[in-house]
């Protein structure tokens, strides 16, 4: 293992140009990659911020004494799926309502502003199905007069998550099989390059494990500094657009950051393990 290691290092001496080359390519293939996956990144936090703002509101008659609100809350709070259940007197909707429509704040008044209990749904429990179902158990209890919750909203909104979450995915497997496709036809070439020293390798009874095992640290190696790279020019272009564009972005958390670097890697085996399987069949 020692004498593979020190032949792929030597590799990358011999031929700075070429072994440059193949991690640019690399790093250029995973960073399109990496593009992709920060906005699919970003797309999907932009849906669970929408997604924190579900709630069910629940309208009670405006003679309904404070205790009964309460009682209310207490009740709706202990279901298993509600994660907060909030009692809003009319002189809080009067406030709220006139921050929310500041222009309009003069036309509000307390007495025309509906008392209100408002649920917030834990995570996991915010999708279509469970809100209708929180929604009918809350209609049915004694005092509450109309329950609102935006319901062609929500199913909008968790559409458009799906639809997102496959788009990604079948994007996302796109991108990996295109870059897998470069990364091999650039480890191919470094292959090529030393096919008389494979040949001169067979001559002498290497096997073919022994030929191999340089190569697949050499695309090892490649992909760790492509992946190293990618990473980088993707949190450059992301400080770029969040300085020119005048907005906040998700970076990957220190996870994906490895996660990205070892896919490159595994990429980076990969295309080196085929490129090298098929020098070795046609010598």
């Amino acid at each position: 293992m020692t004498v593979s290691f020190r032949t792929a290092i030597s590799a990358f001496r011999r031929s700075p140009l070429l072994s440059a080359l193949s991690v640019t390519t690399i790093a250029f293939s995973l960073f399109a990659f990496g593009l992709f996956g920060l906005v699919a990144l970003n797309i999907r936090a932009a849906l669970q911020r929408v997604e924190e703002r579900v709630e069910i509101r629940a309208f009670v008659a405006d003679n309904a004494a404070v205790e009964r609100m309460v009682s209310l809350s207490e009740e709706i709070g202990g279901y298993p799926e509600v994660q907060t259940a909030d009692v809003i007197t009319q002189e809080q909707a009067l406030a709220r309502a006139r921050k929310e429509l500041g222009e309009f704040k003069d036309v509000f008044e307390s007495q025309f502003m509906p008392q209100s209990v408002d649920i917030k749904l834990k995570p996991g429990h915010r999708d279509p199905a469970n809100v209708r179902a929180v929604a009918d158990r809350v209609r049915a209890l004694e005092g509450v007069e109309d329950v609102r919750f935006g319901e062609e909203w929500i199913t909008q909104l968790y559409r458009l998550r799906n639809i997102a979450g496959v788009a990604g995915a079948t994007l996302g497997l796109a991108f990996a099989v295109v870059a897998m496709i470069i990364i091999g036809a650039t480890i191919r070439m470094a292959v090529l390059a030393r096919s008389k020293e494979i040949s001169i390798m067979r001559l002498v009874g290497a096997t073919n494990g022994f030929i191999r095992r340089p190569f697949l640290i050499e695309g090892f190696l490649k992909g760790v500094l492509g992946g190293a790279l990618a990473l980088t020019l993707t949190w450059i272009a992301m400080r770029v657009l969040e300085r020119y564009l005048n907005f906040e972005t998700t970076f990957f958390d220190g996870h994906l950051a490895m996660l990205g670097i070892l896919f490159g890697a595994l990429l980076g085996l990969l295309g080196s393990a085929v490129s090298v399987g098929r020098h070795l069949r046609r010598v």
